[in-house]
């Protein structure tokens, strides 16, 4: 296990802090385009089929991997960092706060460690880990508790936008089986398309249905464009190679930092509530996930 921080590190500490930030936005960014009629779904179909088209610019025309075990773990990080991933957060924003939407699933990286343990060789549980995890688990309670009394929102919002942190740590250990064989814009492509793919069952179901009027309005598209090129294609590139260098888990503890940046943007834009007891929970996740982290 690595310690300390190296100078050829530090351009990648820069990358993984610069996308959650703007993941921290995107909440905010998400709950504009609920309000202005778009479902999570078209939301989420939106954003991939633009940072699709566009990565094409950028990556060679590859098409397959090596071998189909491989192409079936694309398949799963498309599935499990797009489709599921993006369908239970964009849901969760529909039910529930921006911010707390933010702060649960900013327990993606306990997840991870937990995750790594149970499927990656090498990867043991610590003390200070088990310890964080609870006081992080205690300040989600606290946040699902202040929606629930404050606003009376259904506790739906919350059970998905753990689901989403659950997925975010798988995408995140299966991703770190590929990024030392194939170039990290391949993967990238690769989430992009197979996460539109497996959304393809959800618009059996239920089409896209959304007018041309909606989505050329300034504020839709502005958004959507944020969503597709910075927040998904920019960022997610920026994450692939921030994690193929730094690490699962390291990479991942910037996720912690997230629930702030949500925490000031809702308030400033959307004009949320920053409770007492939100900032109880949100001191006491980031406590403890800075506690599990001690021991690295």
């Amino acid at each position: 296990m690595q310690k300390g921080y190296t100078k050829k590190q530090i351009p990648y500490f820069i990358m993984a802090a610069f996308t959650v930030v703007v993941w921290g936005a995107t909440f905010v960014s998400t709950k504009i385009l609920l309000q202005y009629g778009l479902t999570p779904v078209e939301i989420f179909f939106y954003r991939f089929l633009l940072a699709y088209v566009a990565i094409w610019f950028f990556c060679p025309k590859r098409v397959w991997a090596d071998t189909r075990k491989d192409e079936f773990l694309l398949f799963c990080v498309g599935l499990t960092g797009g489709s599921l991933y993006f369908i239970t957060e964009n849901t969760a924003l529909d039910i529930t706060l921006a911010s707390n939407v933010s702060l649960i699933v900013s327990t993606a990286p306990l997840l991870t460690a937990f995750l790594s343990h149970l499927f990656v060789r090498g990867e043991k549980l610590k003390k200070a880990l088990v310890y964080g995890s609870l006081l992080a688990l205690a300040g989600v309670a606290f946040v699902v508790y202040n929606g629930n009394f404050i606003l009376r929102i259904n506790p739906a919002g919350d059970i998905l936008s753990l689901t989403a942190a659950l997925m975010w740590g798988f995408y995140t250990i299966i991703l770190k089986r590929l990024d030392s064989r194939y170039p990290v814009l391949f993967i990238t492509r690769k989430v992009f398309f197979y996460g539109l793919i497996t959304l393809l069952p959800v618009f059996y179901i239920k089409p896209v249905a959304i007018s041309a009027d909606v989505l050329l309005h300034p504020v839709v598209a502005c958004n959507l464009l944020f969503l597709g090129l910075i927040a998904s294609m920019l960022c997610y590139i920026l994450w692939n190679i921030a994690v193929k260098h730094l690490g699962a888990i390291r990479t991942t503890n910037y996720i912690y930092f997230m629930p702030i940046v949500t925490l000031i943007i809702s308030a400033l834009i959307l004009g949320e509530t920053i409770t007492p007891i939100a900032l109880l929970g949100a001191a006491l996740i980031l406590g403890g996930v800075c506690l599990a982290e001690r021991e690295r």
